[in-house]
């Protein structure tokens, strides 16, 4: 057996995409699928802020990216929204604080359509959960899953508009989060009684350590559905990647 770390790769179908908006620019990313089955749901994931170090290889996503196909039957599709640049690629455009974006979204949820990938999710972590609570209802999703949400571009309006629609909404939020803690991430959610919020005793904002990265994935998961939880921390030598 192999213990998974930082650093585990499982296997997988890995393909690089690009997105095209609506707007005419191409945006650069990572479809993630199981090796030998069909998945059983999809996250898109939404980065966090660009111009503070946000991309698609942020290690979250990265690191759903690099187990959870193997093991929650997982399609994950990353993408740098405009004008954000990682390993990867740059995408074109300029950061547009989460207006431009709107498109940015829009175009990798016609991805989804386009491929006939099942289930969809948002994940959106940090700027990520704006984008998400902004655009999500705009679109064919299961659900919402927000890590750390600052609730700084998206207000009252947008949480409001979850009250009483159908998809899903799953808030996941540190205990020391450097912008939205708990207890007021429990008043800001209010207005949406069927959100689940989850605190993370210990967790903070950027979701470092192993120990950490685990939770976030397990609560992931747990919310989709696709696999029981707690995830495996080690497995068969088999399904490493390469």
């Amino acid at each position: 057996m192999a213990e998974i770390t930082s650093n585990t790769v499982l296997r997988g179908v890995r393909e690089n995409i690009e997105l095209r908006t609506a707007d005419g620019l191409t945006l650069v990313g990572e479809l993630a699928l199981p090796a030998d089955r069909p998945p059983r749901a999809t996250l898109v994931t939404l980065h966090p802020l660009p111009t503070a170090g946000g991309f698609m290889d942020s290690h979250i996503l990265r690191k759903a990216a690099n187990r959870l196909p193997e093991l929650a039957d997982l399609a994950v599709l990353r993408f740098n929204t405009r004008g954000t640049k990682s390993p990867r690629g740059t995408s074109d455009g300029a950061f547009e604080e989460g207006i431009g974006e709107r498109e940015d979204v829009a175009a990798a949820m016609r991805f989804v359509a386009e491929r006939g990938l099942p289930n969809p999710w948002l994940l959106g972590w940090s700027f990520g959960t704006e984008l998400a609570l902004k655009y999500g209802l705009e679109h064919d999703i299961r659900g919402a899953i927000l890590l750390s949400p600052p609730l700084h571009r998206a207000g009252a309006d947008e949480v409001a508009a979850w009250r009483d629609a159908a998809p899903e909404l799953v808030i996941v939020v540190p205990e020391f989060d450097d912008y939205l803690r708990p207890a007021e991430a429990a008043e800001r959610f209010a207005g949406v009684p069927r959100a689940k919020l989850v605190a993370v005793d210990g967790g903070r904002h950027l979701w470092v350590g192993e120990k950490q990265v685990q939770r976030v994935l397990n609560e992931i998961v747990a919310a989709v559905g696709t696999a029981a939880t707690p995830l495996p921390t080690a497995v068969p030598d088999e399904l490493l990647a390469g």
